[in-house]
């Protein structure tokens, strides 16, 4: 089996109307990755020579992910069926002589090792025409269903509307992913025809067209879950739900502590060291790396980051893109950090807003601080020294260097760099007038009296 190139037809020309979207159906998001996005990685993990993916409308919007993943996109029109569907595969894969994976697209969590065991049971010593993946879920719903031997070698193949009412009593359905040899596969699809209640043309035929010719073929299962296809938001977000129970468990598994599992919300890249403490309502985006020891609290939003072992986040914290996060640093509650590094130990702890800038191991960020990188054309980057310490309430107008060890006062307005060692005050002169508090409310309030 591994001597032979395998190739991956994904079928995703269905309307997607239930959704009732203007995005691809196959596009809609699964733990911040679209549900293709899921399917393709895996097929990646394969190592397929080849990936044609097949639509009906919408080219323009899948094929810039497919083309990410080295594939090519192929167009249905009109749509007549999924056997239909995959010859539109042939011209593109002309040439192509190994095993031929069609999968669905709107069905993203197939695994690489079942479509191994796809192509395990295609080689086996009995040389079946067709591999087959069924699973038995707990409601057939509409399913095809799948009369097998206790072998697995296929009996008959039927569609759920061709079906009679002892046939739709079988528990085994199937889920529409095969294996095919492609030199079997172009013949059998040649001799479908559409003589059916749906006048298409059924990519499962092929089953019964190899049987006709005196050759079986064999179904794997699997378990439902992985098999279950997505054609409605309801669906989308039921699929979504089992996919966190599965992170979550497999976090706490890999010695990460949910406080409340249920409300923290991971997404498919998401890394968590050991040892780490995430508390309830914690939404982390795409592209979060976290360390070990760290303490992430409550109400925290994080995409896109990246925090070192023994860090604190949170609660109310926002860590968006680029924002890199150091050792045992500290952003706390309300602060905002976007494309900036926070050095060993450094400090932001209250009500502030770090962005494109870089702080140094230890130095403090007094509450309200802002780093104002925006002059409203281009973006500018603040730099704060090692041991620096900034004072609350302080806007720093970037581009702006505090050097190592150097003092802000609060309420100060930085607009020019400042040295090593250095205090920067930058404020209005504080002036006192004795007890002219007292004599602007009594004038006040002889003139409300007169009023």
């Amino acid at each position: 089996m591994t001597d032979r190139p395998v190739a991956a037809i994904v079928l995703a020309a269905g309307k997607g109307t239930r959704m009732k979207s203007d995005l691809h159906k196959v596009l809609h998001a699964i733990a911040g990755r679209p549900m293709l996005g899921h399917l393709l990685a895996e097929v990646d993990a394969l190592g397929a020579e080849r990936t044609i993916v097949v639509v009906g409308s919408g080219r323009e919007q899948v094929e810039p992910l497919v083309a990410d993943h080295g594939g090519s996109v192929v167009v249905q029109e009109p749509q007549l069926g999924t056997a239909h569907a995959v010859q539109q595969a042939q011209a593109a894969l002309d040439g192509f002589d190994g095993d031929i994976l069609i999968l669905y697209g709107d069905t993203p969590f197939v695994t690489a090792a079942t479509m191994r065991r796809m192509r395990e049971r295609l080689a086996a010593a009995d040389a079946p025409a067709v591999a087959v993946v069924a699973s038995r879920p707990a409601d057939a719903k509409h399913y095809g269903r799948i009369l097998a031997e206790g072998d697995g070698t296929i009996v008959k193949m039927v569609e759920y509307k061709d079906a009679s009412e002892s046939e739709r009593s079988v528990d085994l359905c199937n889920s529409g992913l095969m294996a095919v040899r492609a030199d079997d596969l172009w013949q059998l699809l040649g001799r479908v025809g559409n003589d059916n209640a749906a006048g298409e043309y059924y990519l499962p035929d092929i089953v019964m067209i190899a049987a006709a010719d005196g050759r079986r073929s064999a179904v794997i299962e699997v378990a439902p879950d992985e098999v279950e296809g997505i054609n409605s938001r309801a669906e989308l977000a039921r699929m979504e739900a089992a996919w966190q129970r599965r992170r979550r468990e497999a976090a706490m598994a890999d010695g990460v502590s949910l406080i409340d599992p249920e409300t923290v919300w991971f997404s498919h890249d998401t890394r968590i060291g050991r040892d780490t403490i995430v508390e309830p309502n914690v939404y982390f985006g795409p592209g979060v790396s976290i360390g070990e020891r760290v303490r992430v609290r409550a109400f925290s939003h994080i995409e896109g980051a990246s925090v070192a072992s023994g860090a604190e986040i949170g609660p109310f914290a926002r860590l968006r893109p680029g924002a890199e996060i150091g050792e045992k640093a500290k952003v706390g509650n309300f602060v905002e950090v976007k494309k900036a590094t926070l050095g060993r130990g450094a400090k932001v702890n209250h009500l502030s807003y770090i962005g494109d800038a870089e702080v140094g191991d230890g130095a403090n960020i007094g509450a309200g601080t802002i780093t104002c990188n925006y002059d409203g054309f281009f973006k500018h980057r603040t730099v704060i020294g090692a041991g620096a310490f900034i004072g609350s309430n302080s806007a720093l107008v970037a581009p702006v260097n505090i050097g190592p060890g150097a003092m802000v006062g609060a309420g100060s307005v930085i607009t020019r760099n400042v040295a090593e060692d250095a205090v920067a005050l930058a404020r209005g002169e504080q002036v006192e007038k004795p007890g002219r508090a007292k004599r602007f409310r009594e004038t006040m309030q002889a003139r409300k009296k007169g009023a």
